[in-house]
């Protein structure tokens, strides 16, 4: 799944058109899709209404969700397991994935390739409706230390599963998890209320240099749902089992934590104080 990386670089290039147009300032003069229950909310006819003729103000990113403000409305996106979106020329070869078309004032096509059909797109007068319930912004300067020490304190779970809660806070994914966990030197089983304050800052500062890293490199692209990202040739942790830990030479391990496949360093990331 596009984690907050791989979002942002998709948001930054459809807001300052490095796909070839910028996508704030065009209007959608119509969408079209195959595959109707790509959209959420509202119902079908309503969402071709409320989008019809609407001017996209902004591209944002909040969390894993890609925010179009709109001159009335907000369109959400969420790519979720295998989702992409890019601007093309009508006349552009279209992938057998692309379901959704939100067609513009420029001919040119707001295009969402999803293999696998798990991505949604809502309209809604109040984006706050869906974003509210989401936790922090790692990277937003209202995320201190002081604040995740008195999230993490308010819990008694195994770690790892906790920074991937959506609620808990915005964006994270497996990839970023793991890298962070590694940096803070921090085994993914502890106990998100035995951290000491040394650790939680440790923690801070590993969790957005991590996600600053993906970031400056365009995400990871580790497979054909991701593209131009360059971060897979920097993991630590993530993807590298059985090879040695830049920090310390010991193999890097993999286990399941939370149905999720984990990756870690026995050495750094010793278990034995969760």
């Amino acid at each position: 799944m596009p984690e907050l990386p791989e979002v942002e670089t998709i948001a930054r290039q459809l807001r300052t058109g490095s796909g070839g147009i910028a996508l704030p300032g065009r209007v959608i003069t119509r969408f079209s899709t195959s595959w109707p229950r790509q959209v959420e909310r509202p119902s079908i006819s309503t969402f071709h209404r409320r989008i019809k003729g609407r001017t996209v103000q902004s591209v944002q990113r909040r969390a894993k969700y890609l925010v179009f403000p709109l001159d009335e409305g907000t369109l959400l996106i969420h790519l979720r397991m295998s989702g992409d979106l890019f601007l093309r020329p009508p006349d552009a070869p279209q992938d057998d994935y692309v379901h959704s078309v939100f067609h513009l004032d420029n001919g040119w096509q707001l295009r969402f390739s999803d293999a696998r059909k798990f991505g949604k797109i809502s309209w809604t007068p109040d984006p706050e409706v869906i974003l509210g319930k989401l936790g922090p912004e790692p990277l937003e300067d209202s995320f201190t230390v002081d604040l995740l020490k008195e999230r993490l304190g308010a819990h008694r779970r195994q770690l790892k599963p906790l920074l991937l809660d959506q609620h808990f806070l915005a964006g994270m994914g497996n990839i970023y998890v793991d890298e962070a966990l590694h940096r803070a030197h921090i085994h993914p089983l502890r106990q998100s209320h035995t951290l000491s304050a040394h650790e939680i800052e440790r923690l801070w500062e590993s969790i957005r240099t991590s996600l600053r890293d993906g970031i400056r490199h365009n995400g990871a692209s580790i497979d054909w749902v991701y593209r131009g990202g360059d971060y897979q040739n920097h993991f630590r942790v993530y993807k590298q089992d059985g090879k040695p830990c830049d920090v310390c030479g010991t193999p890097i391990r993999r286990t399941i934590v939370g149905q999720r496949g984990t990756y870690f360093c026995p050495g750094c990331q010793r278990e034995n104080d969760k």
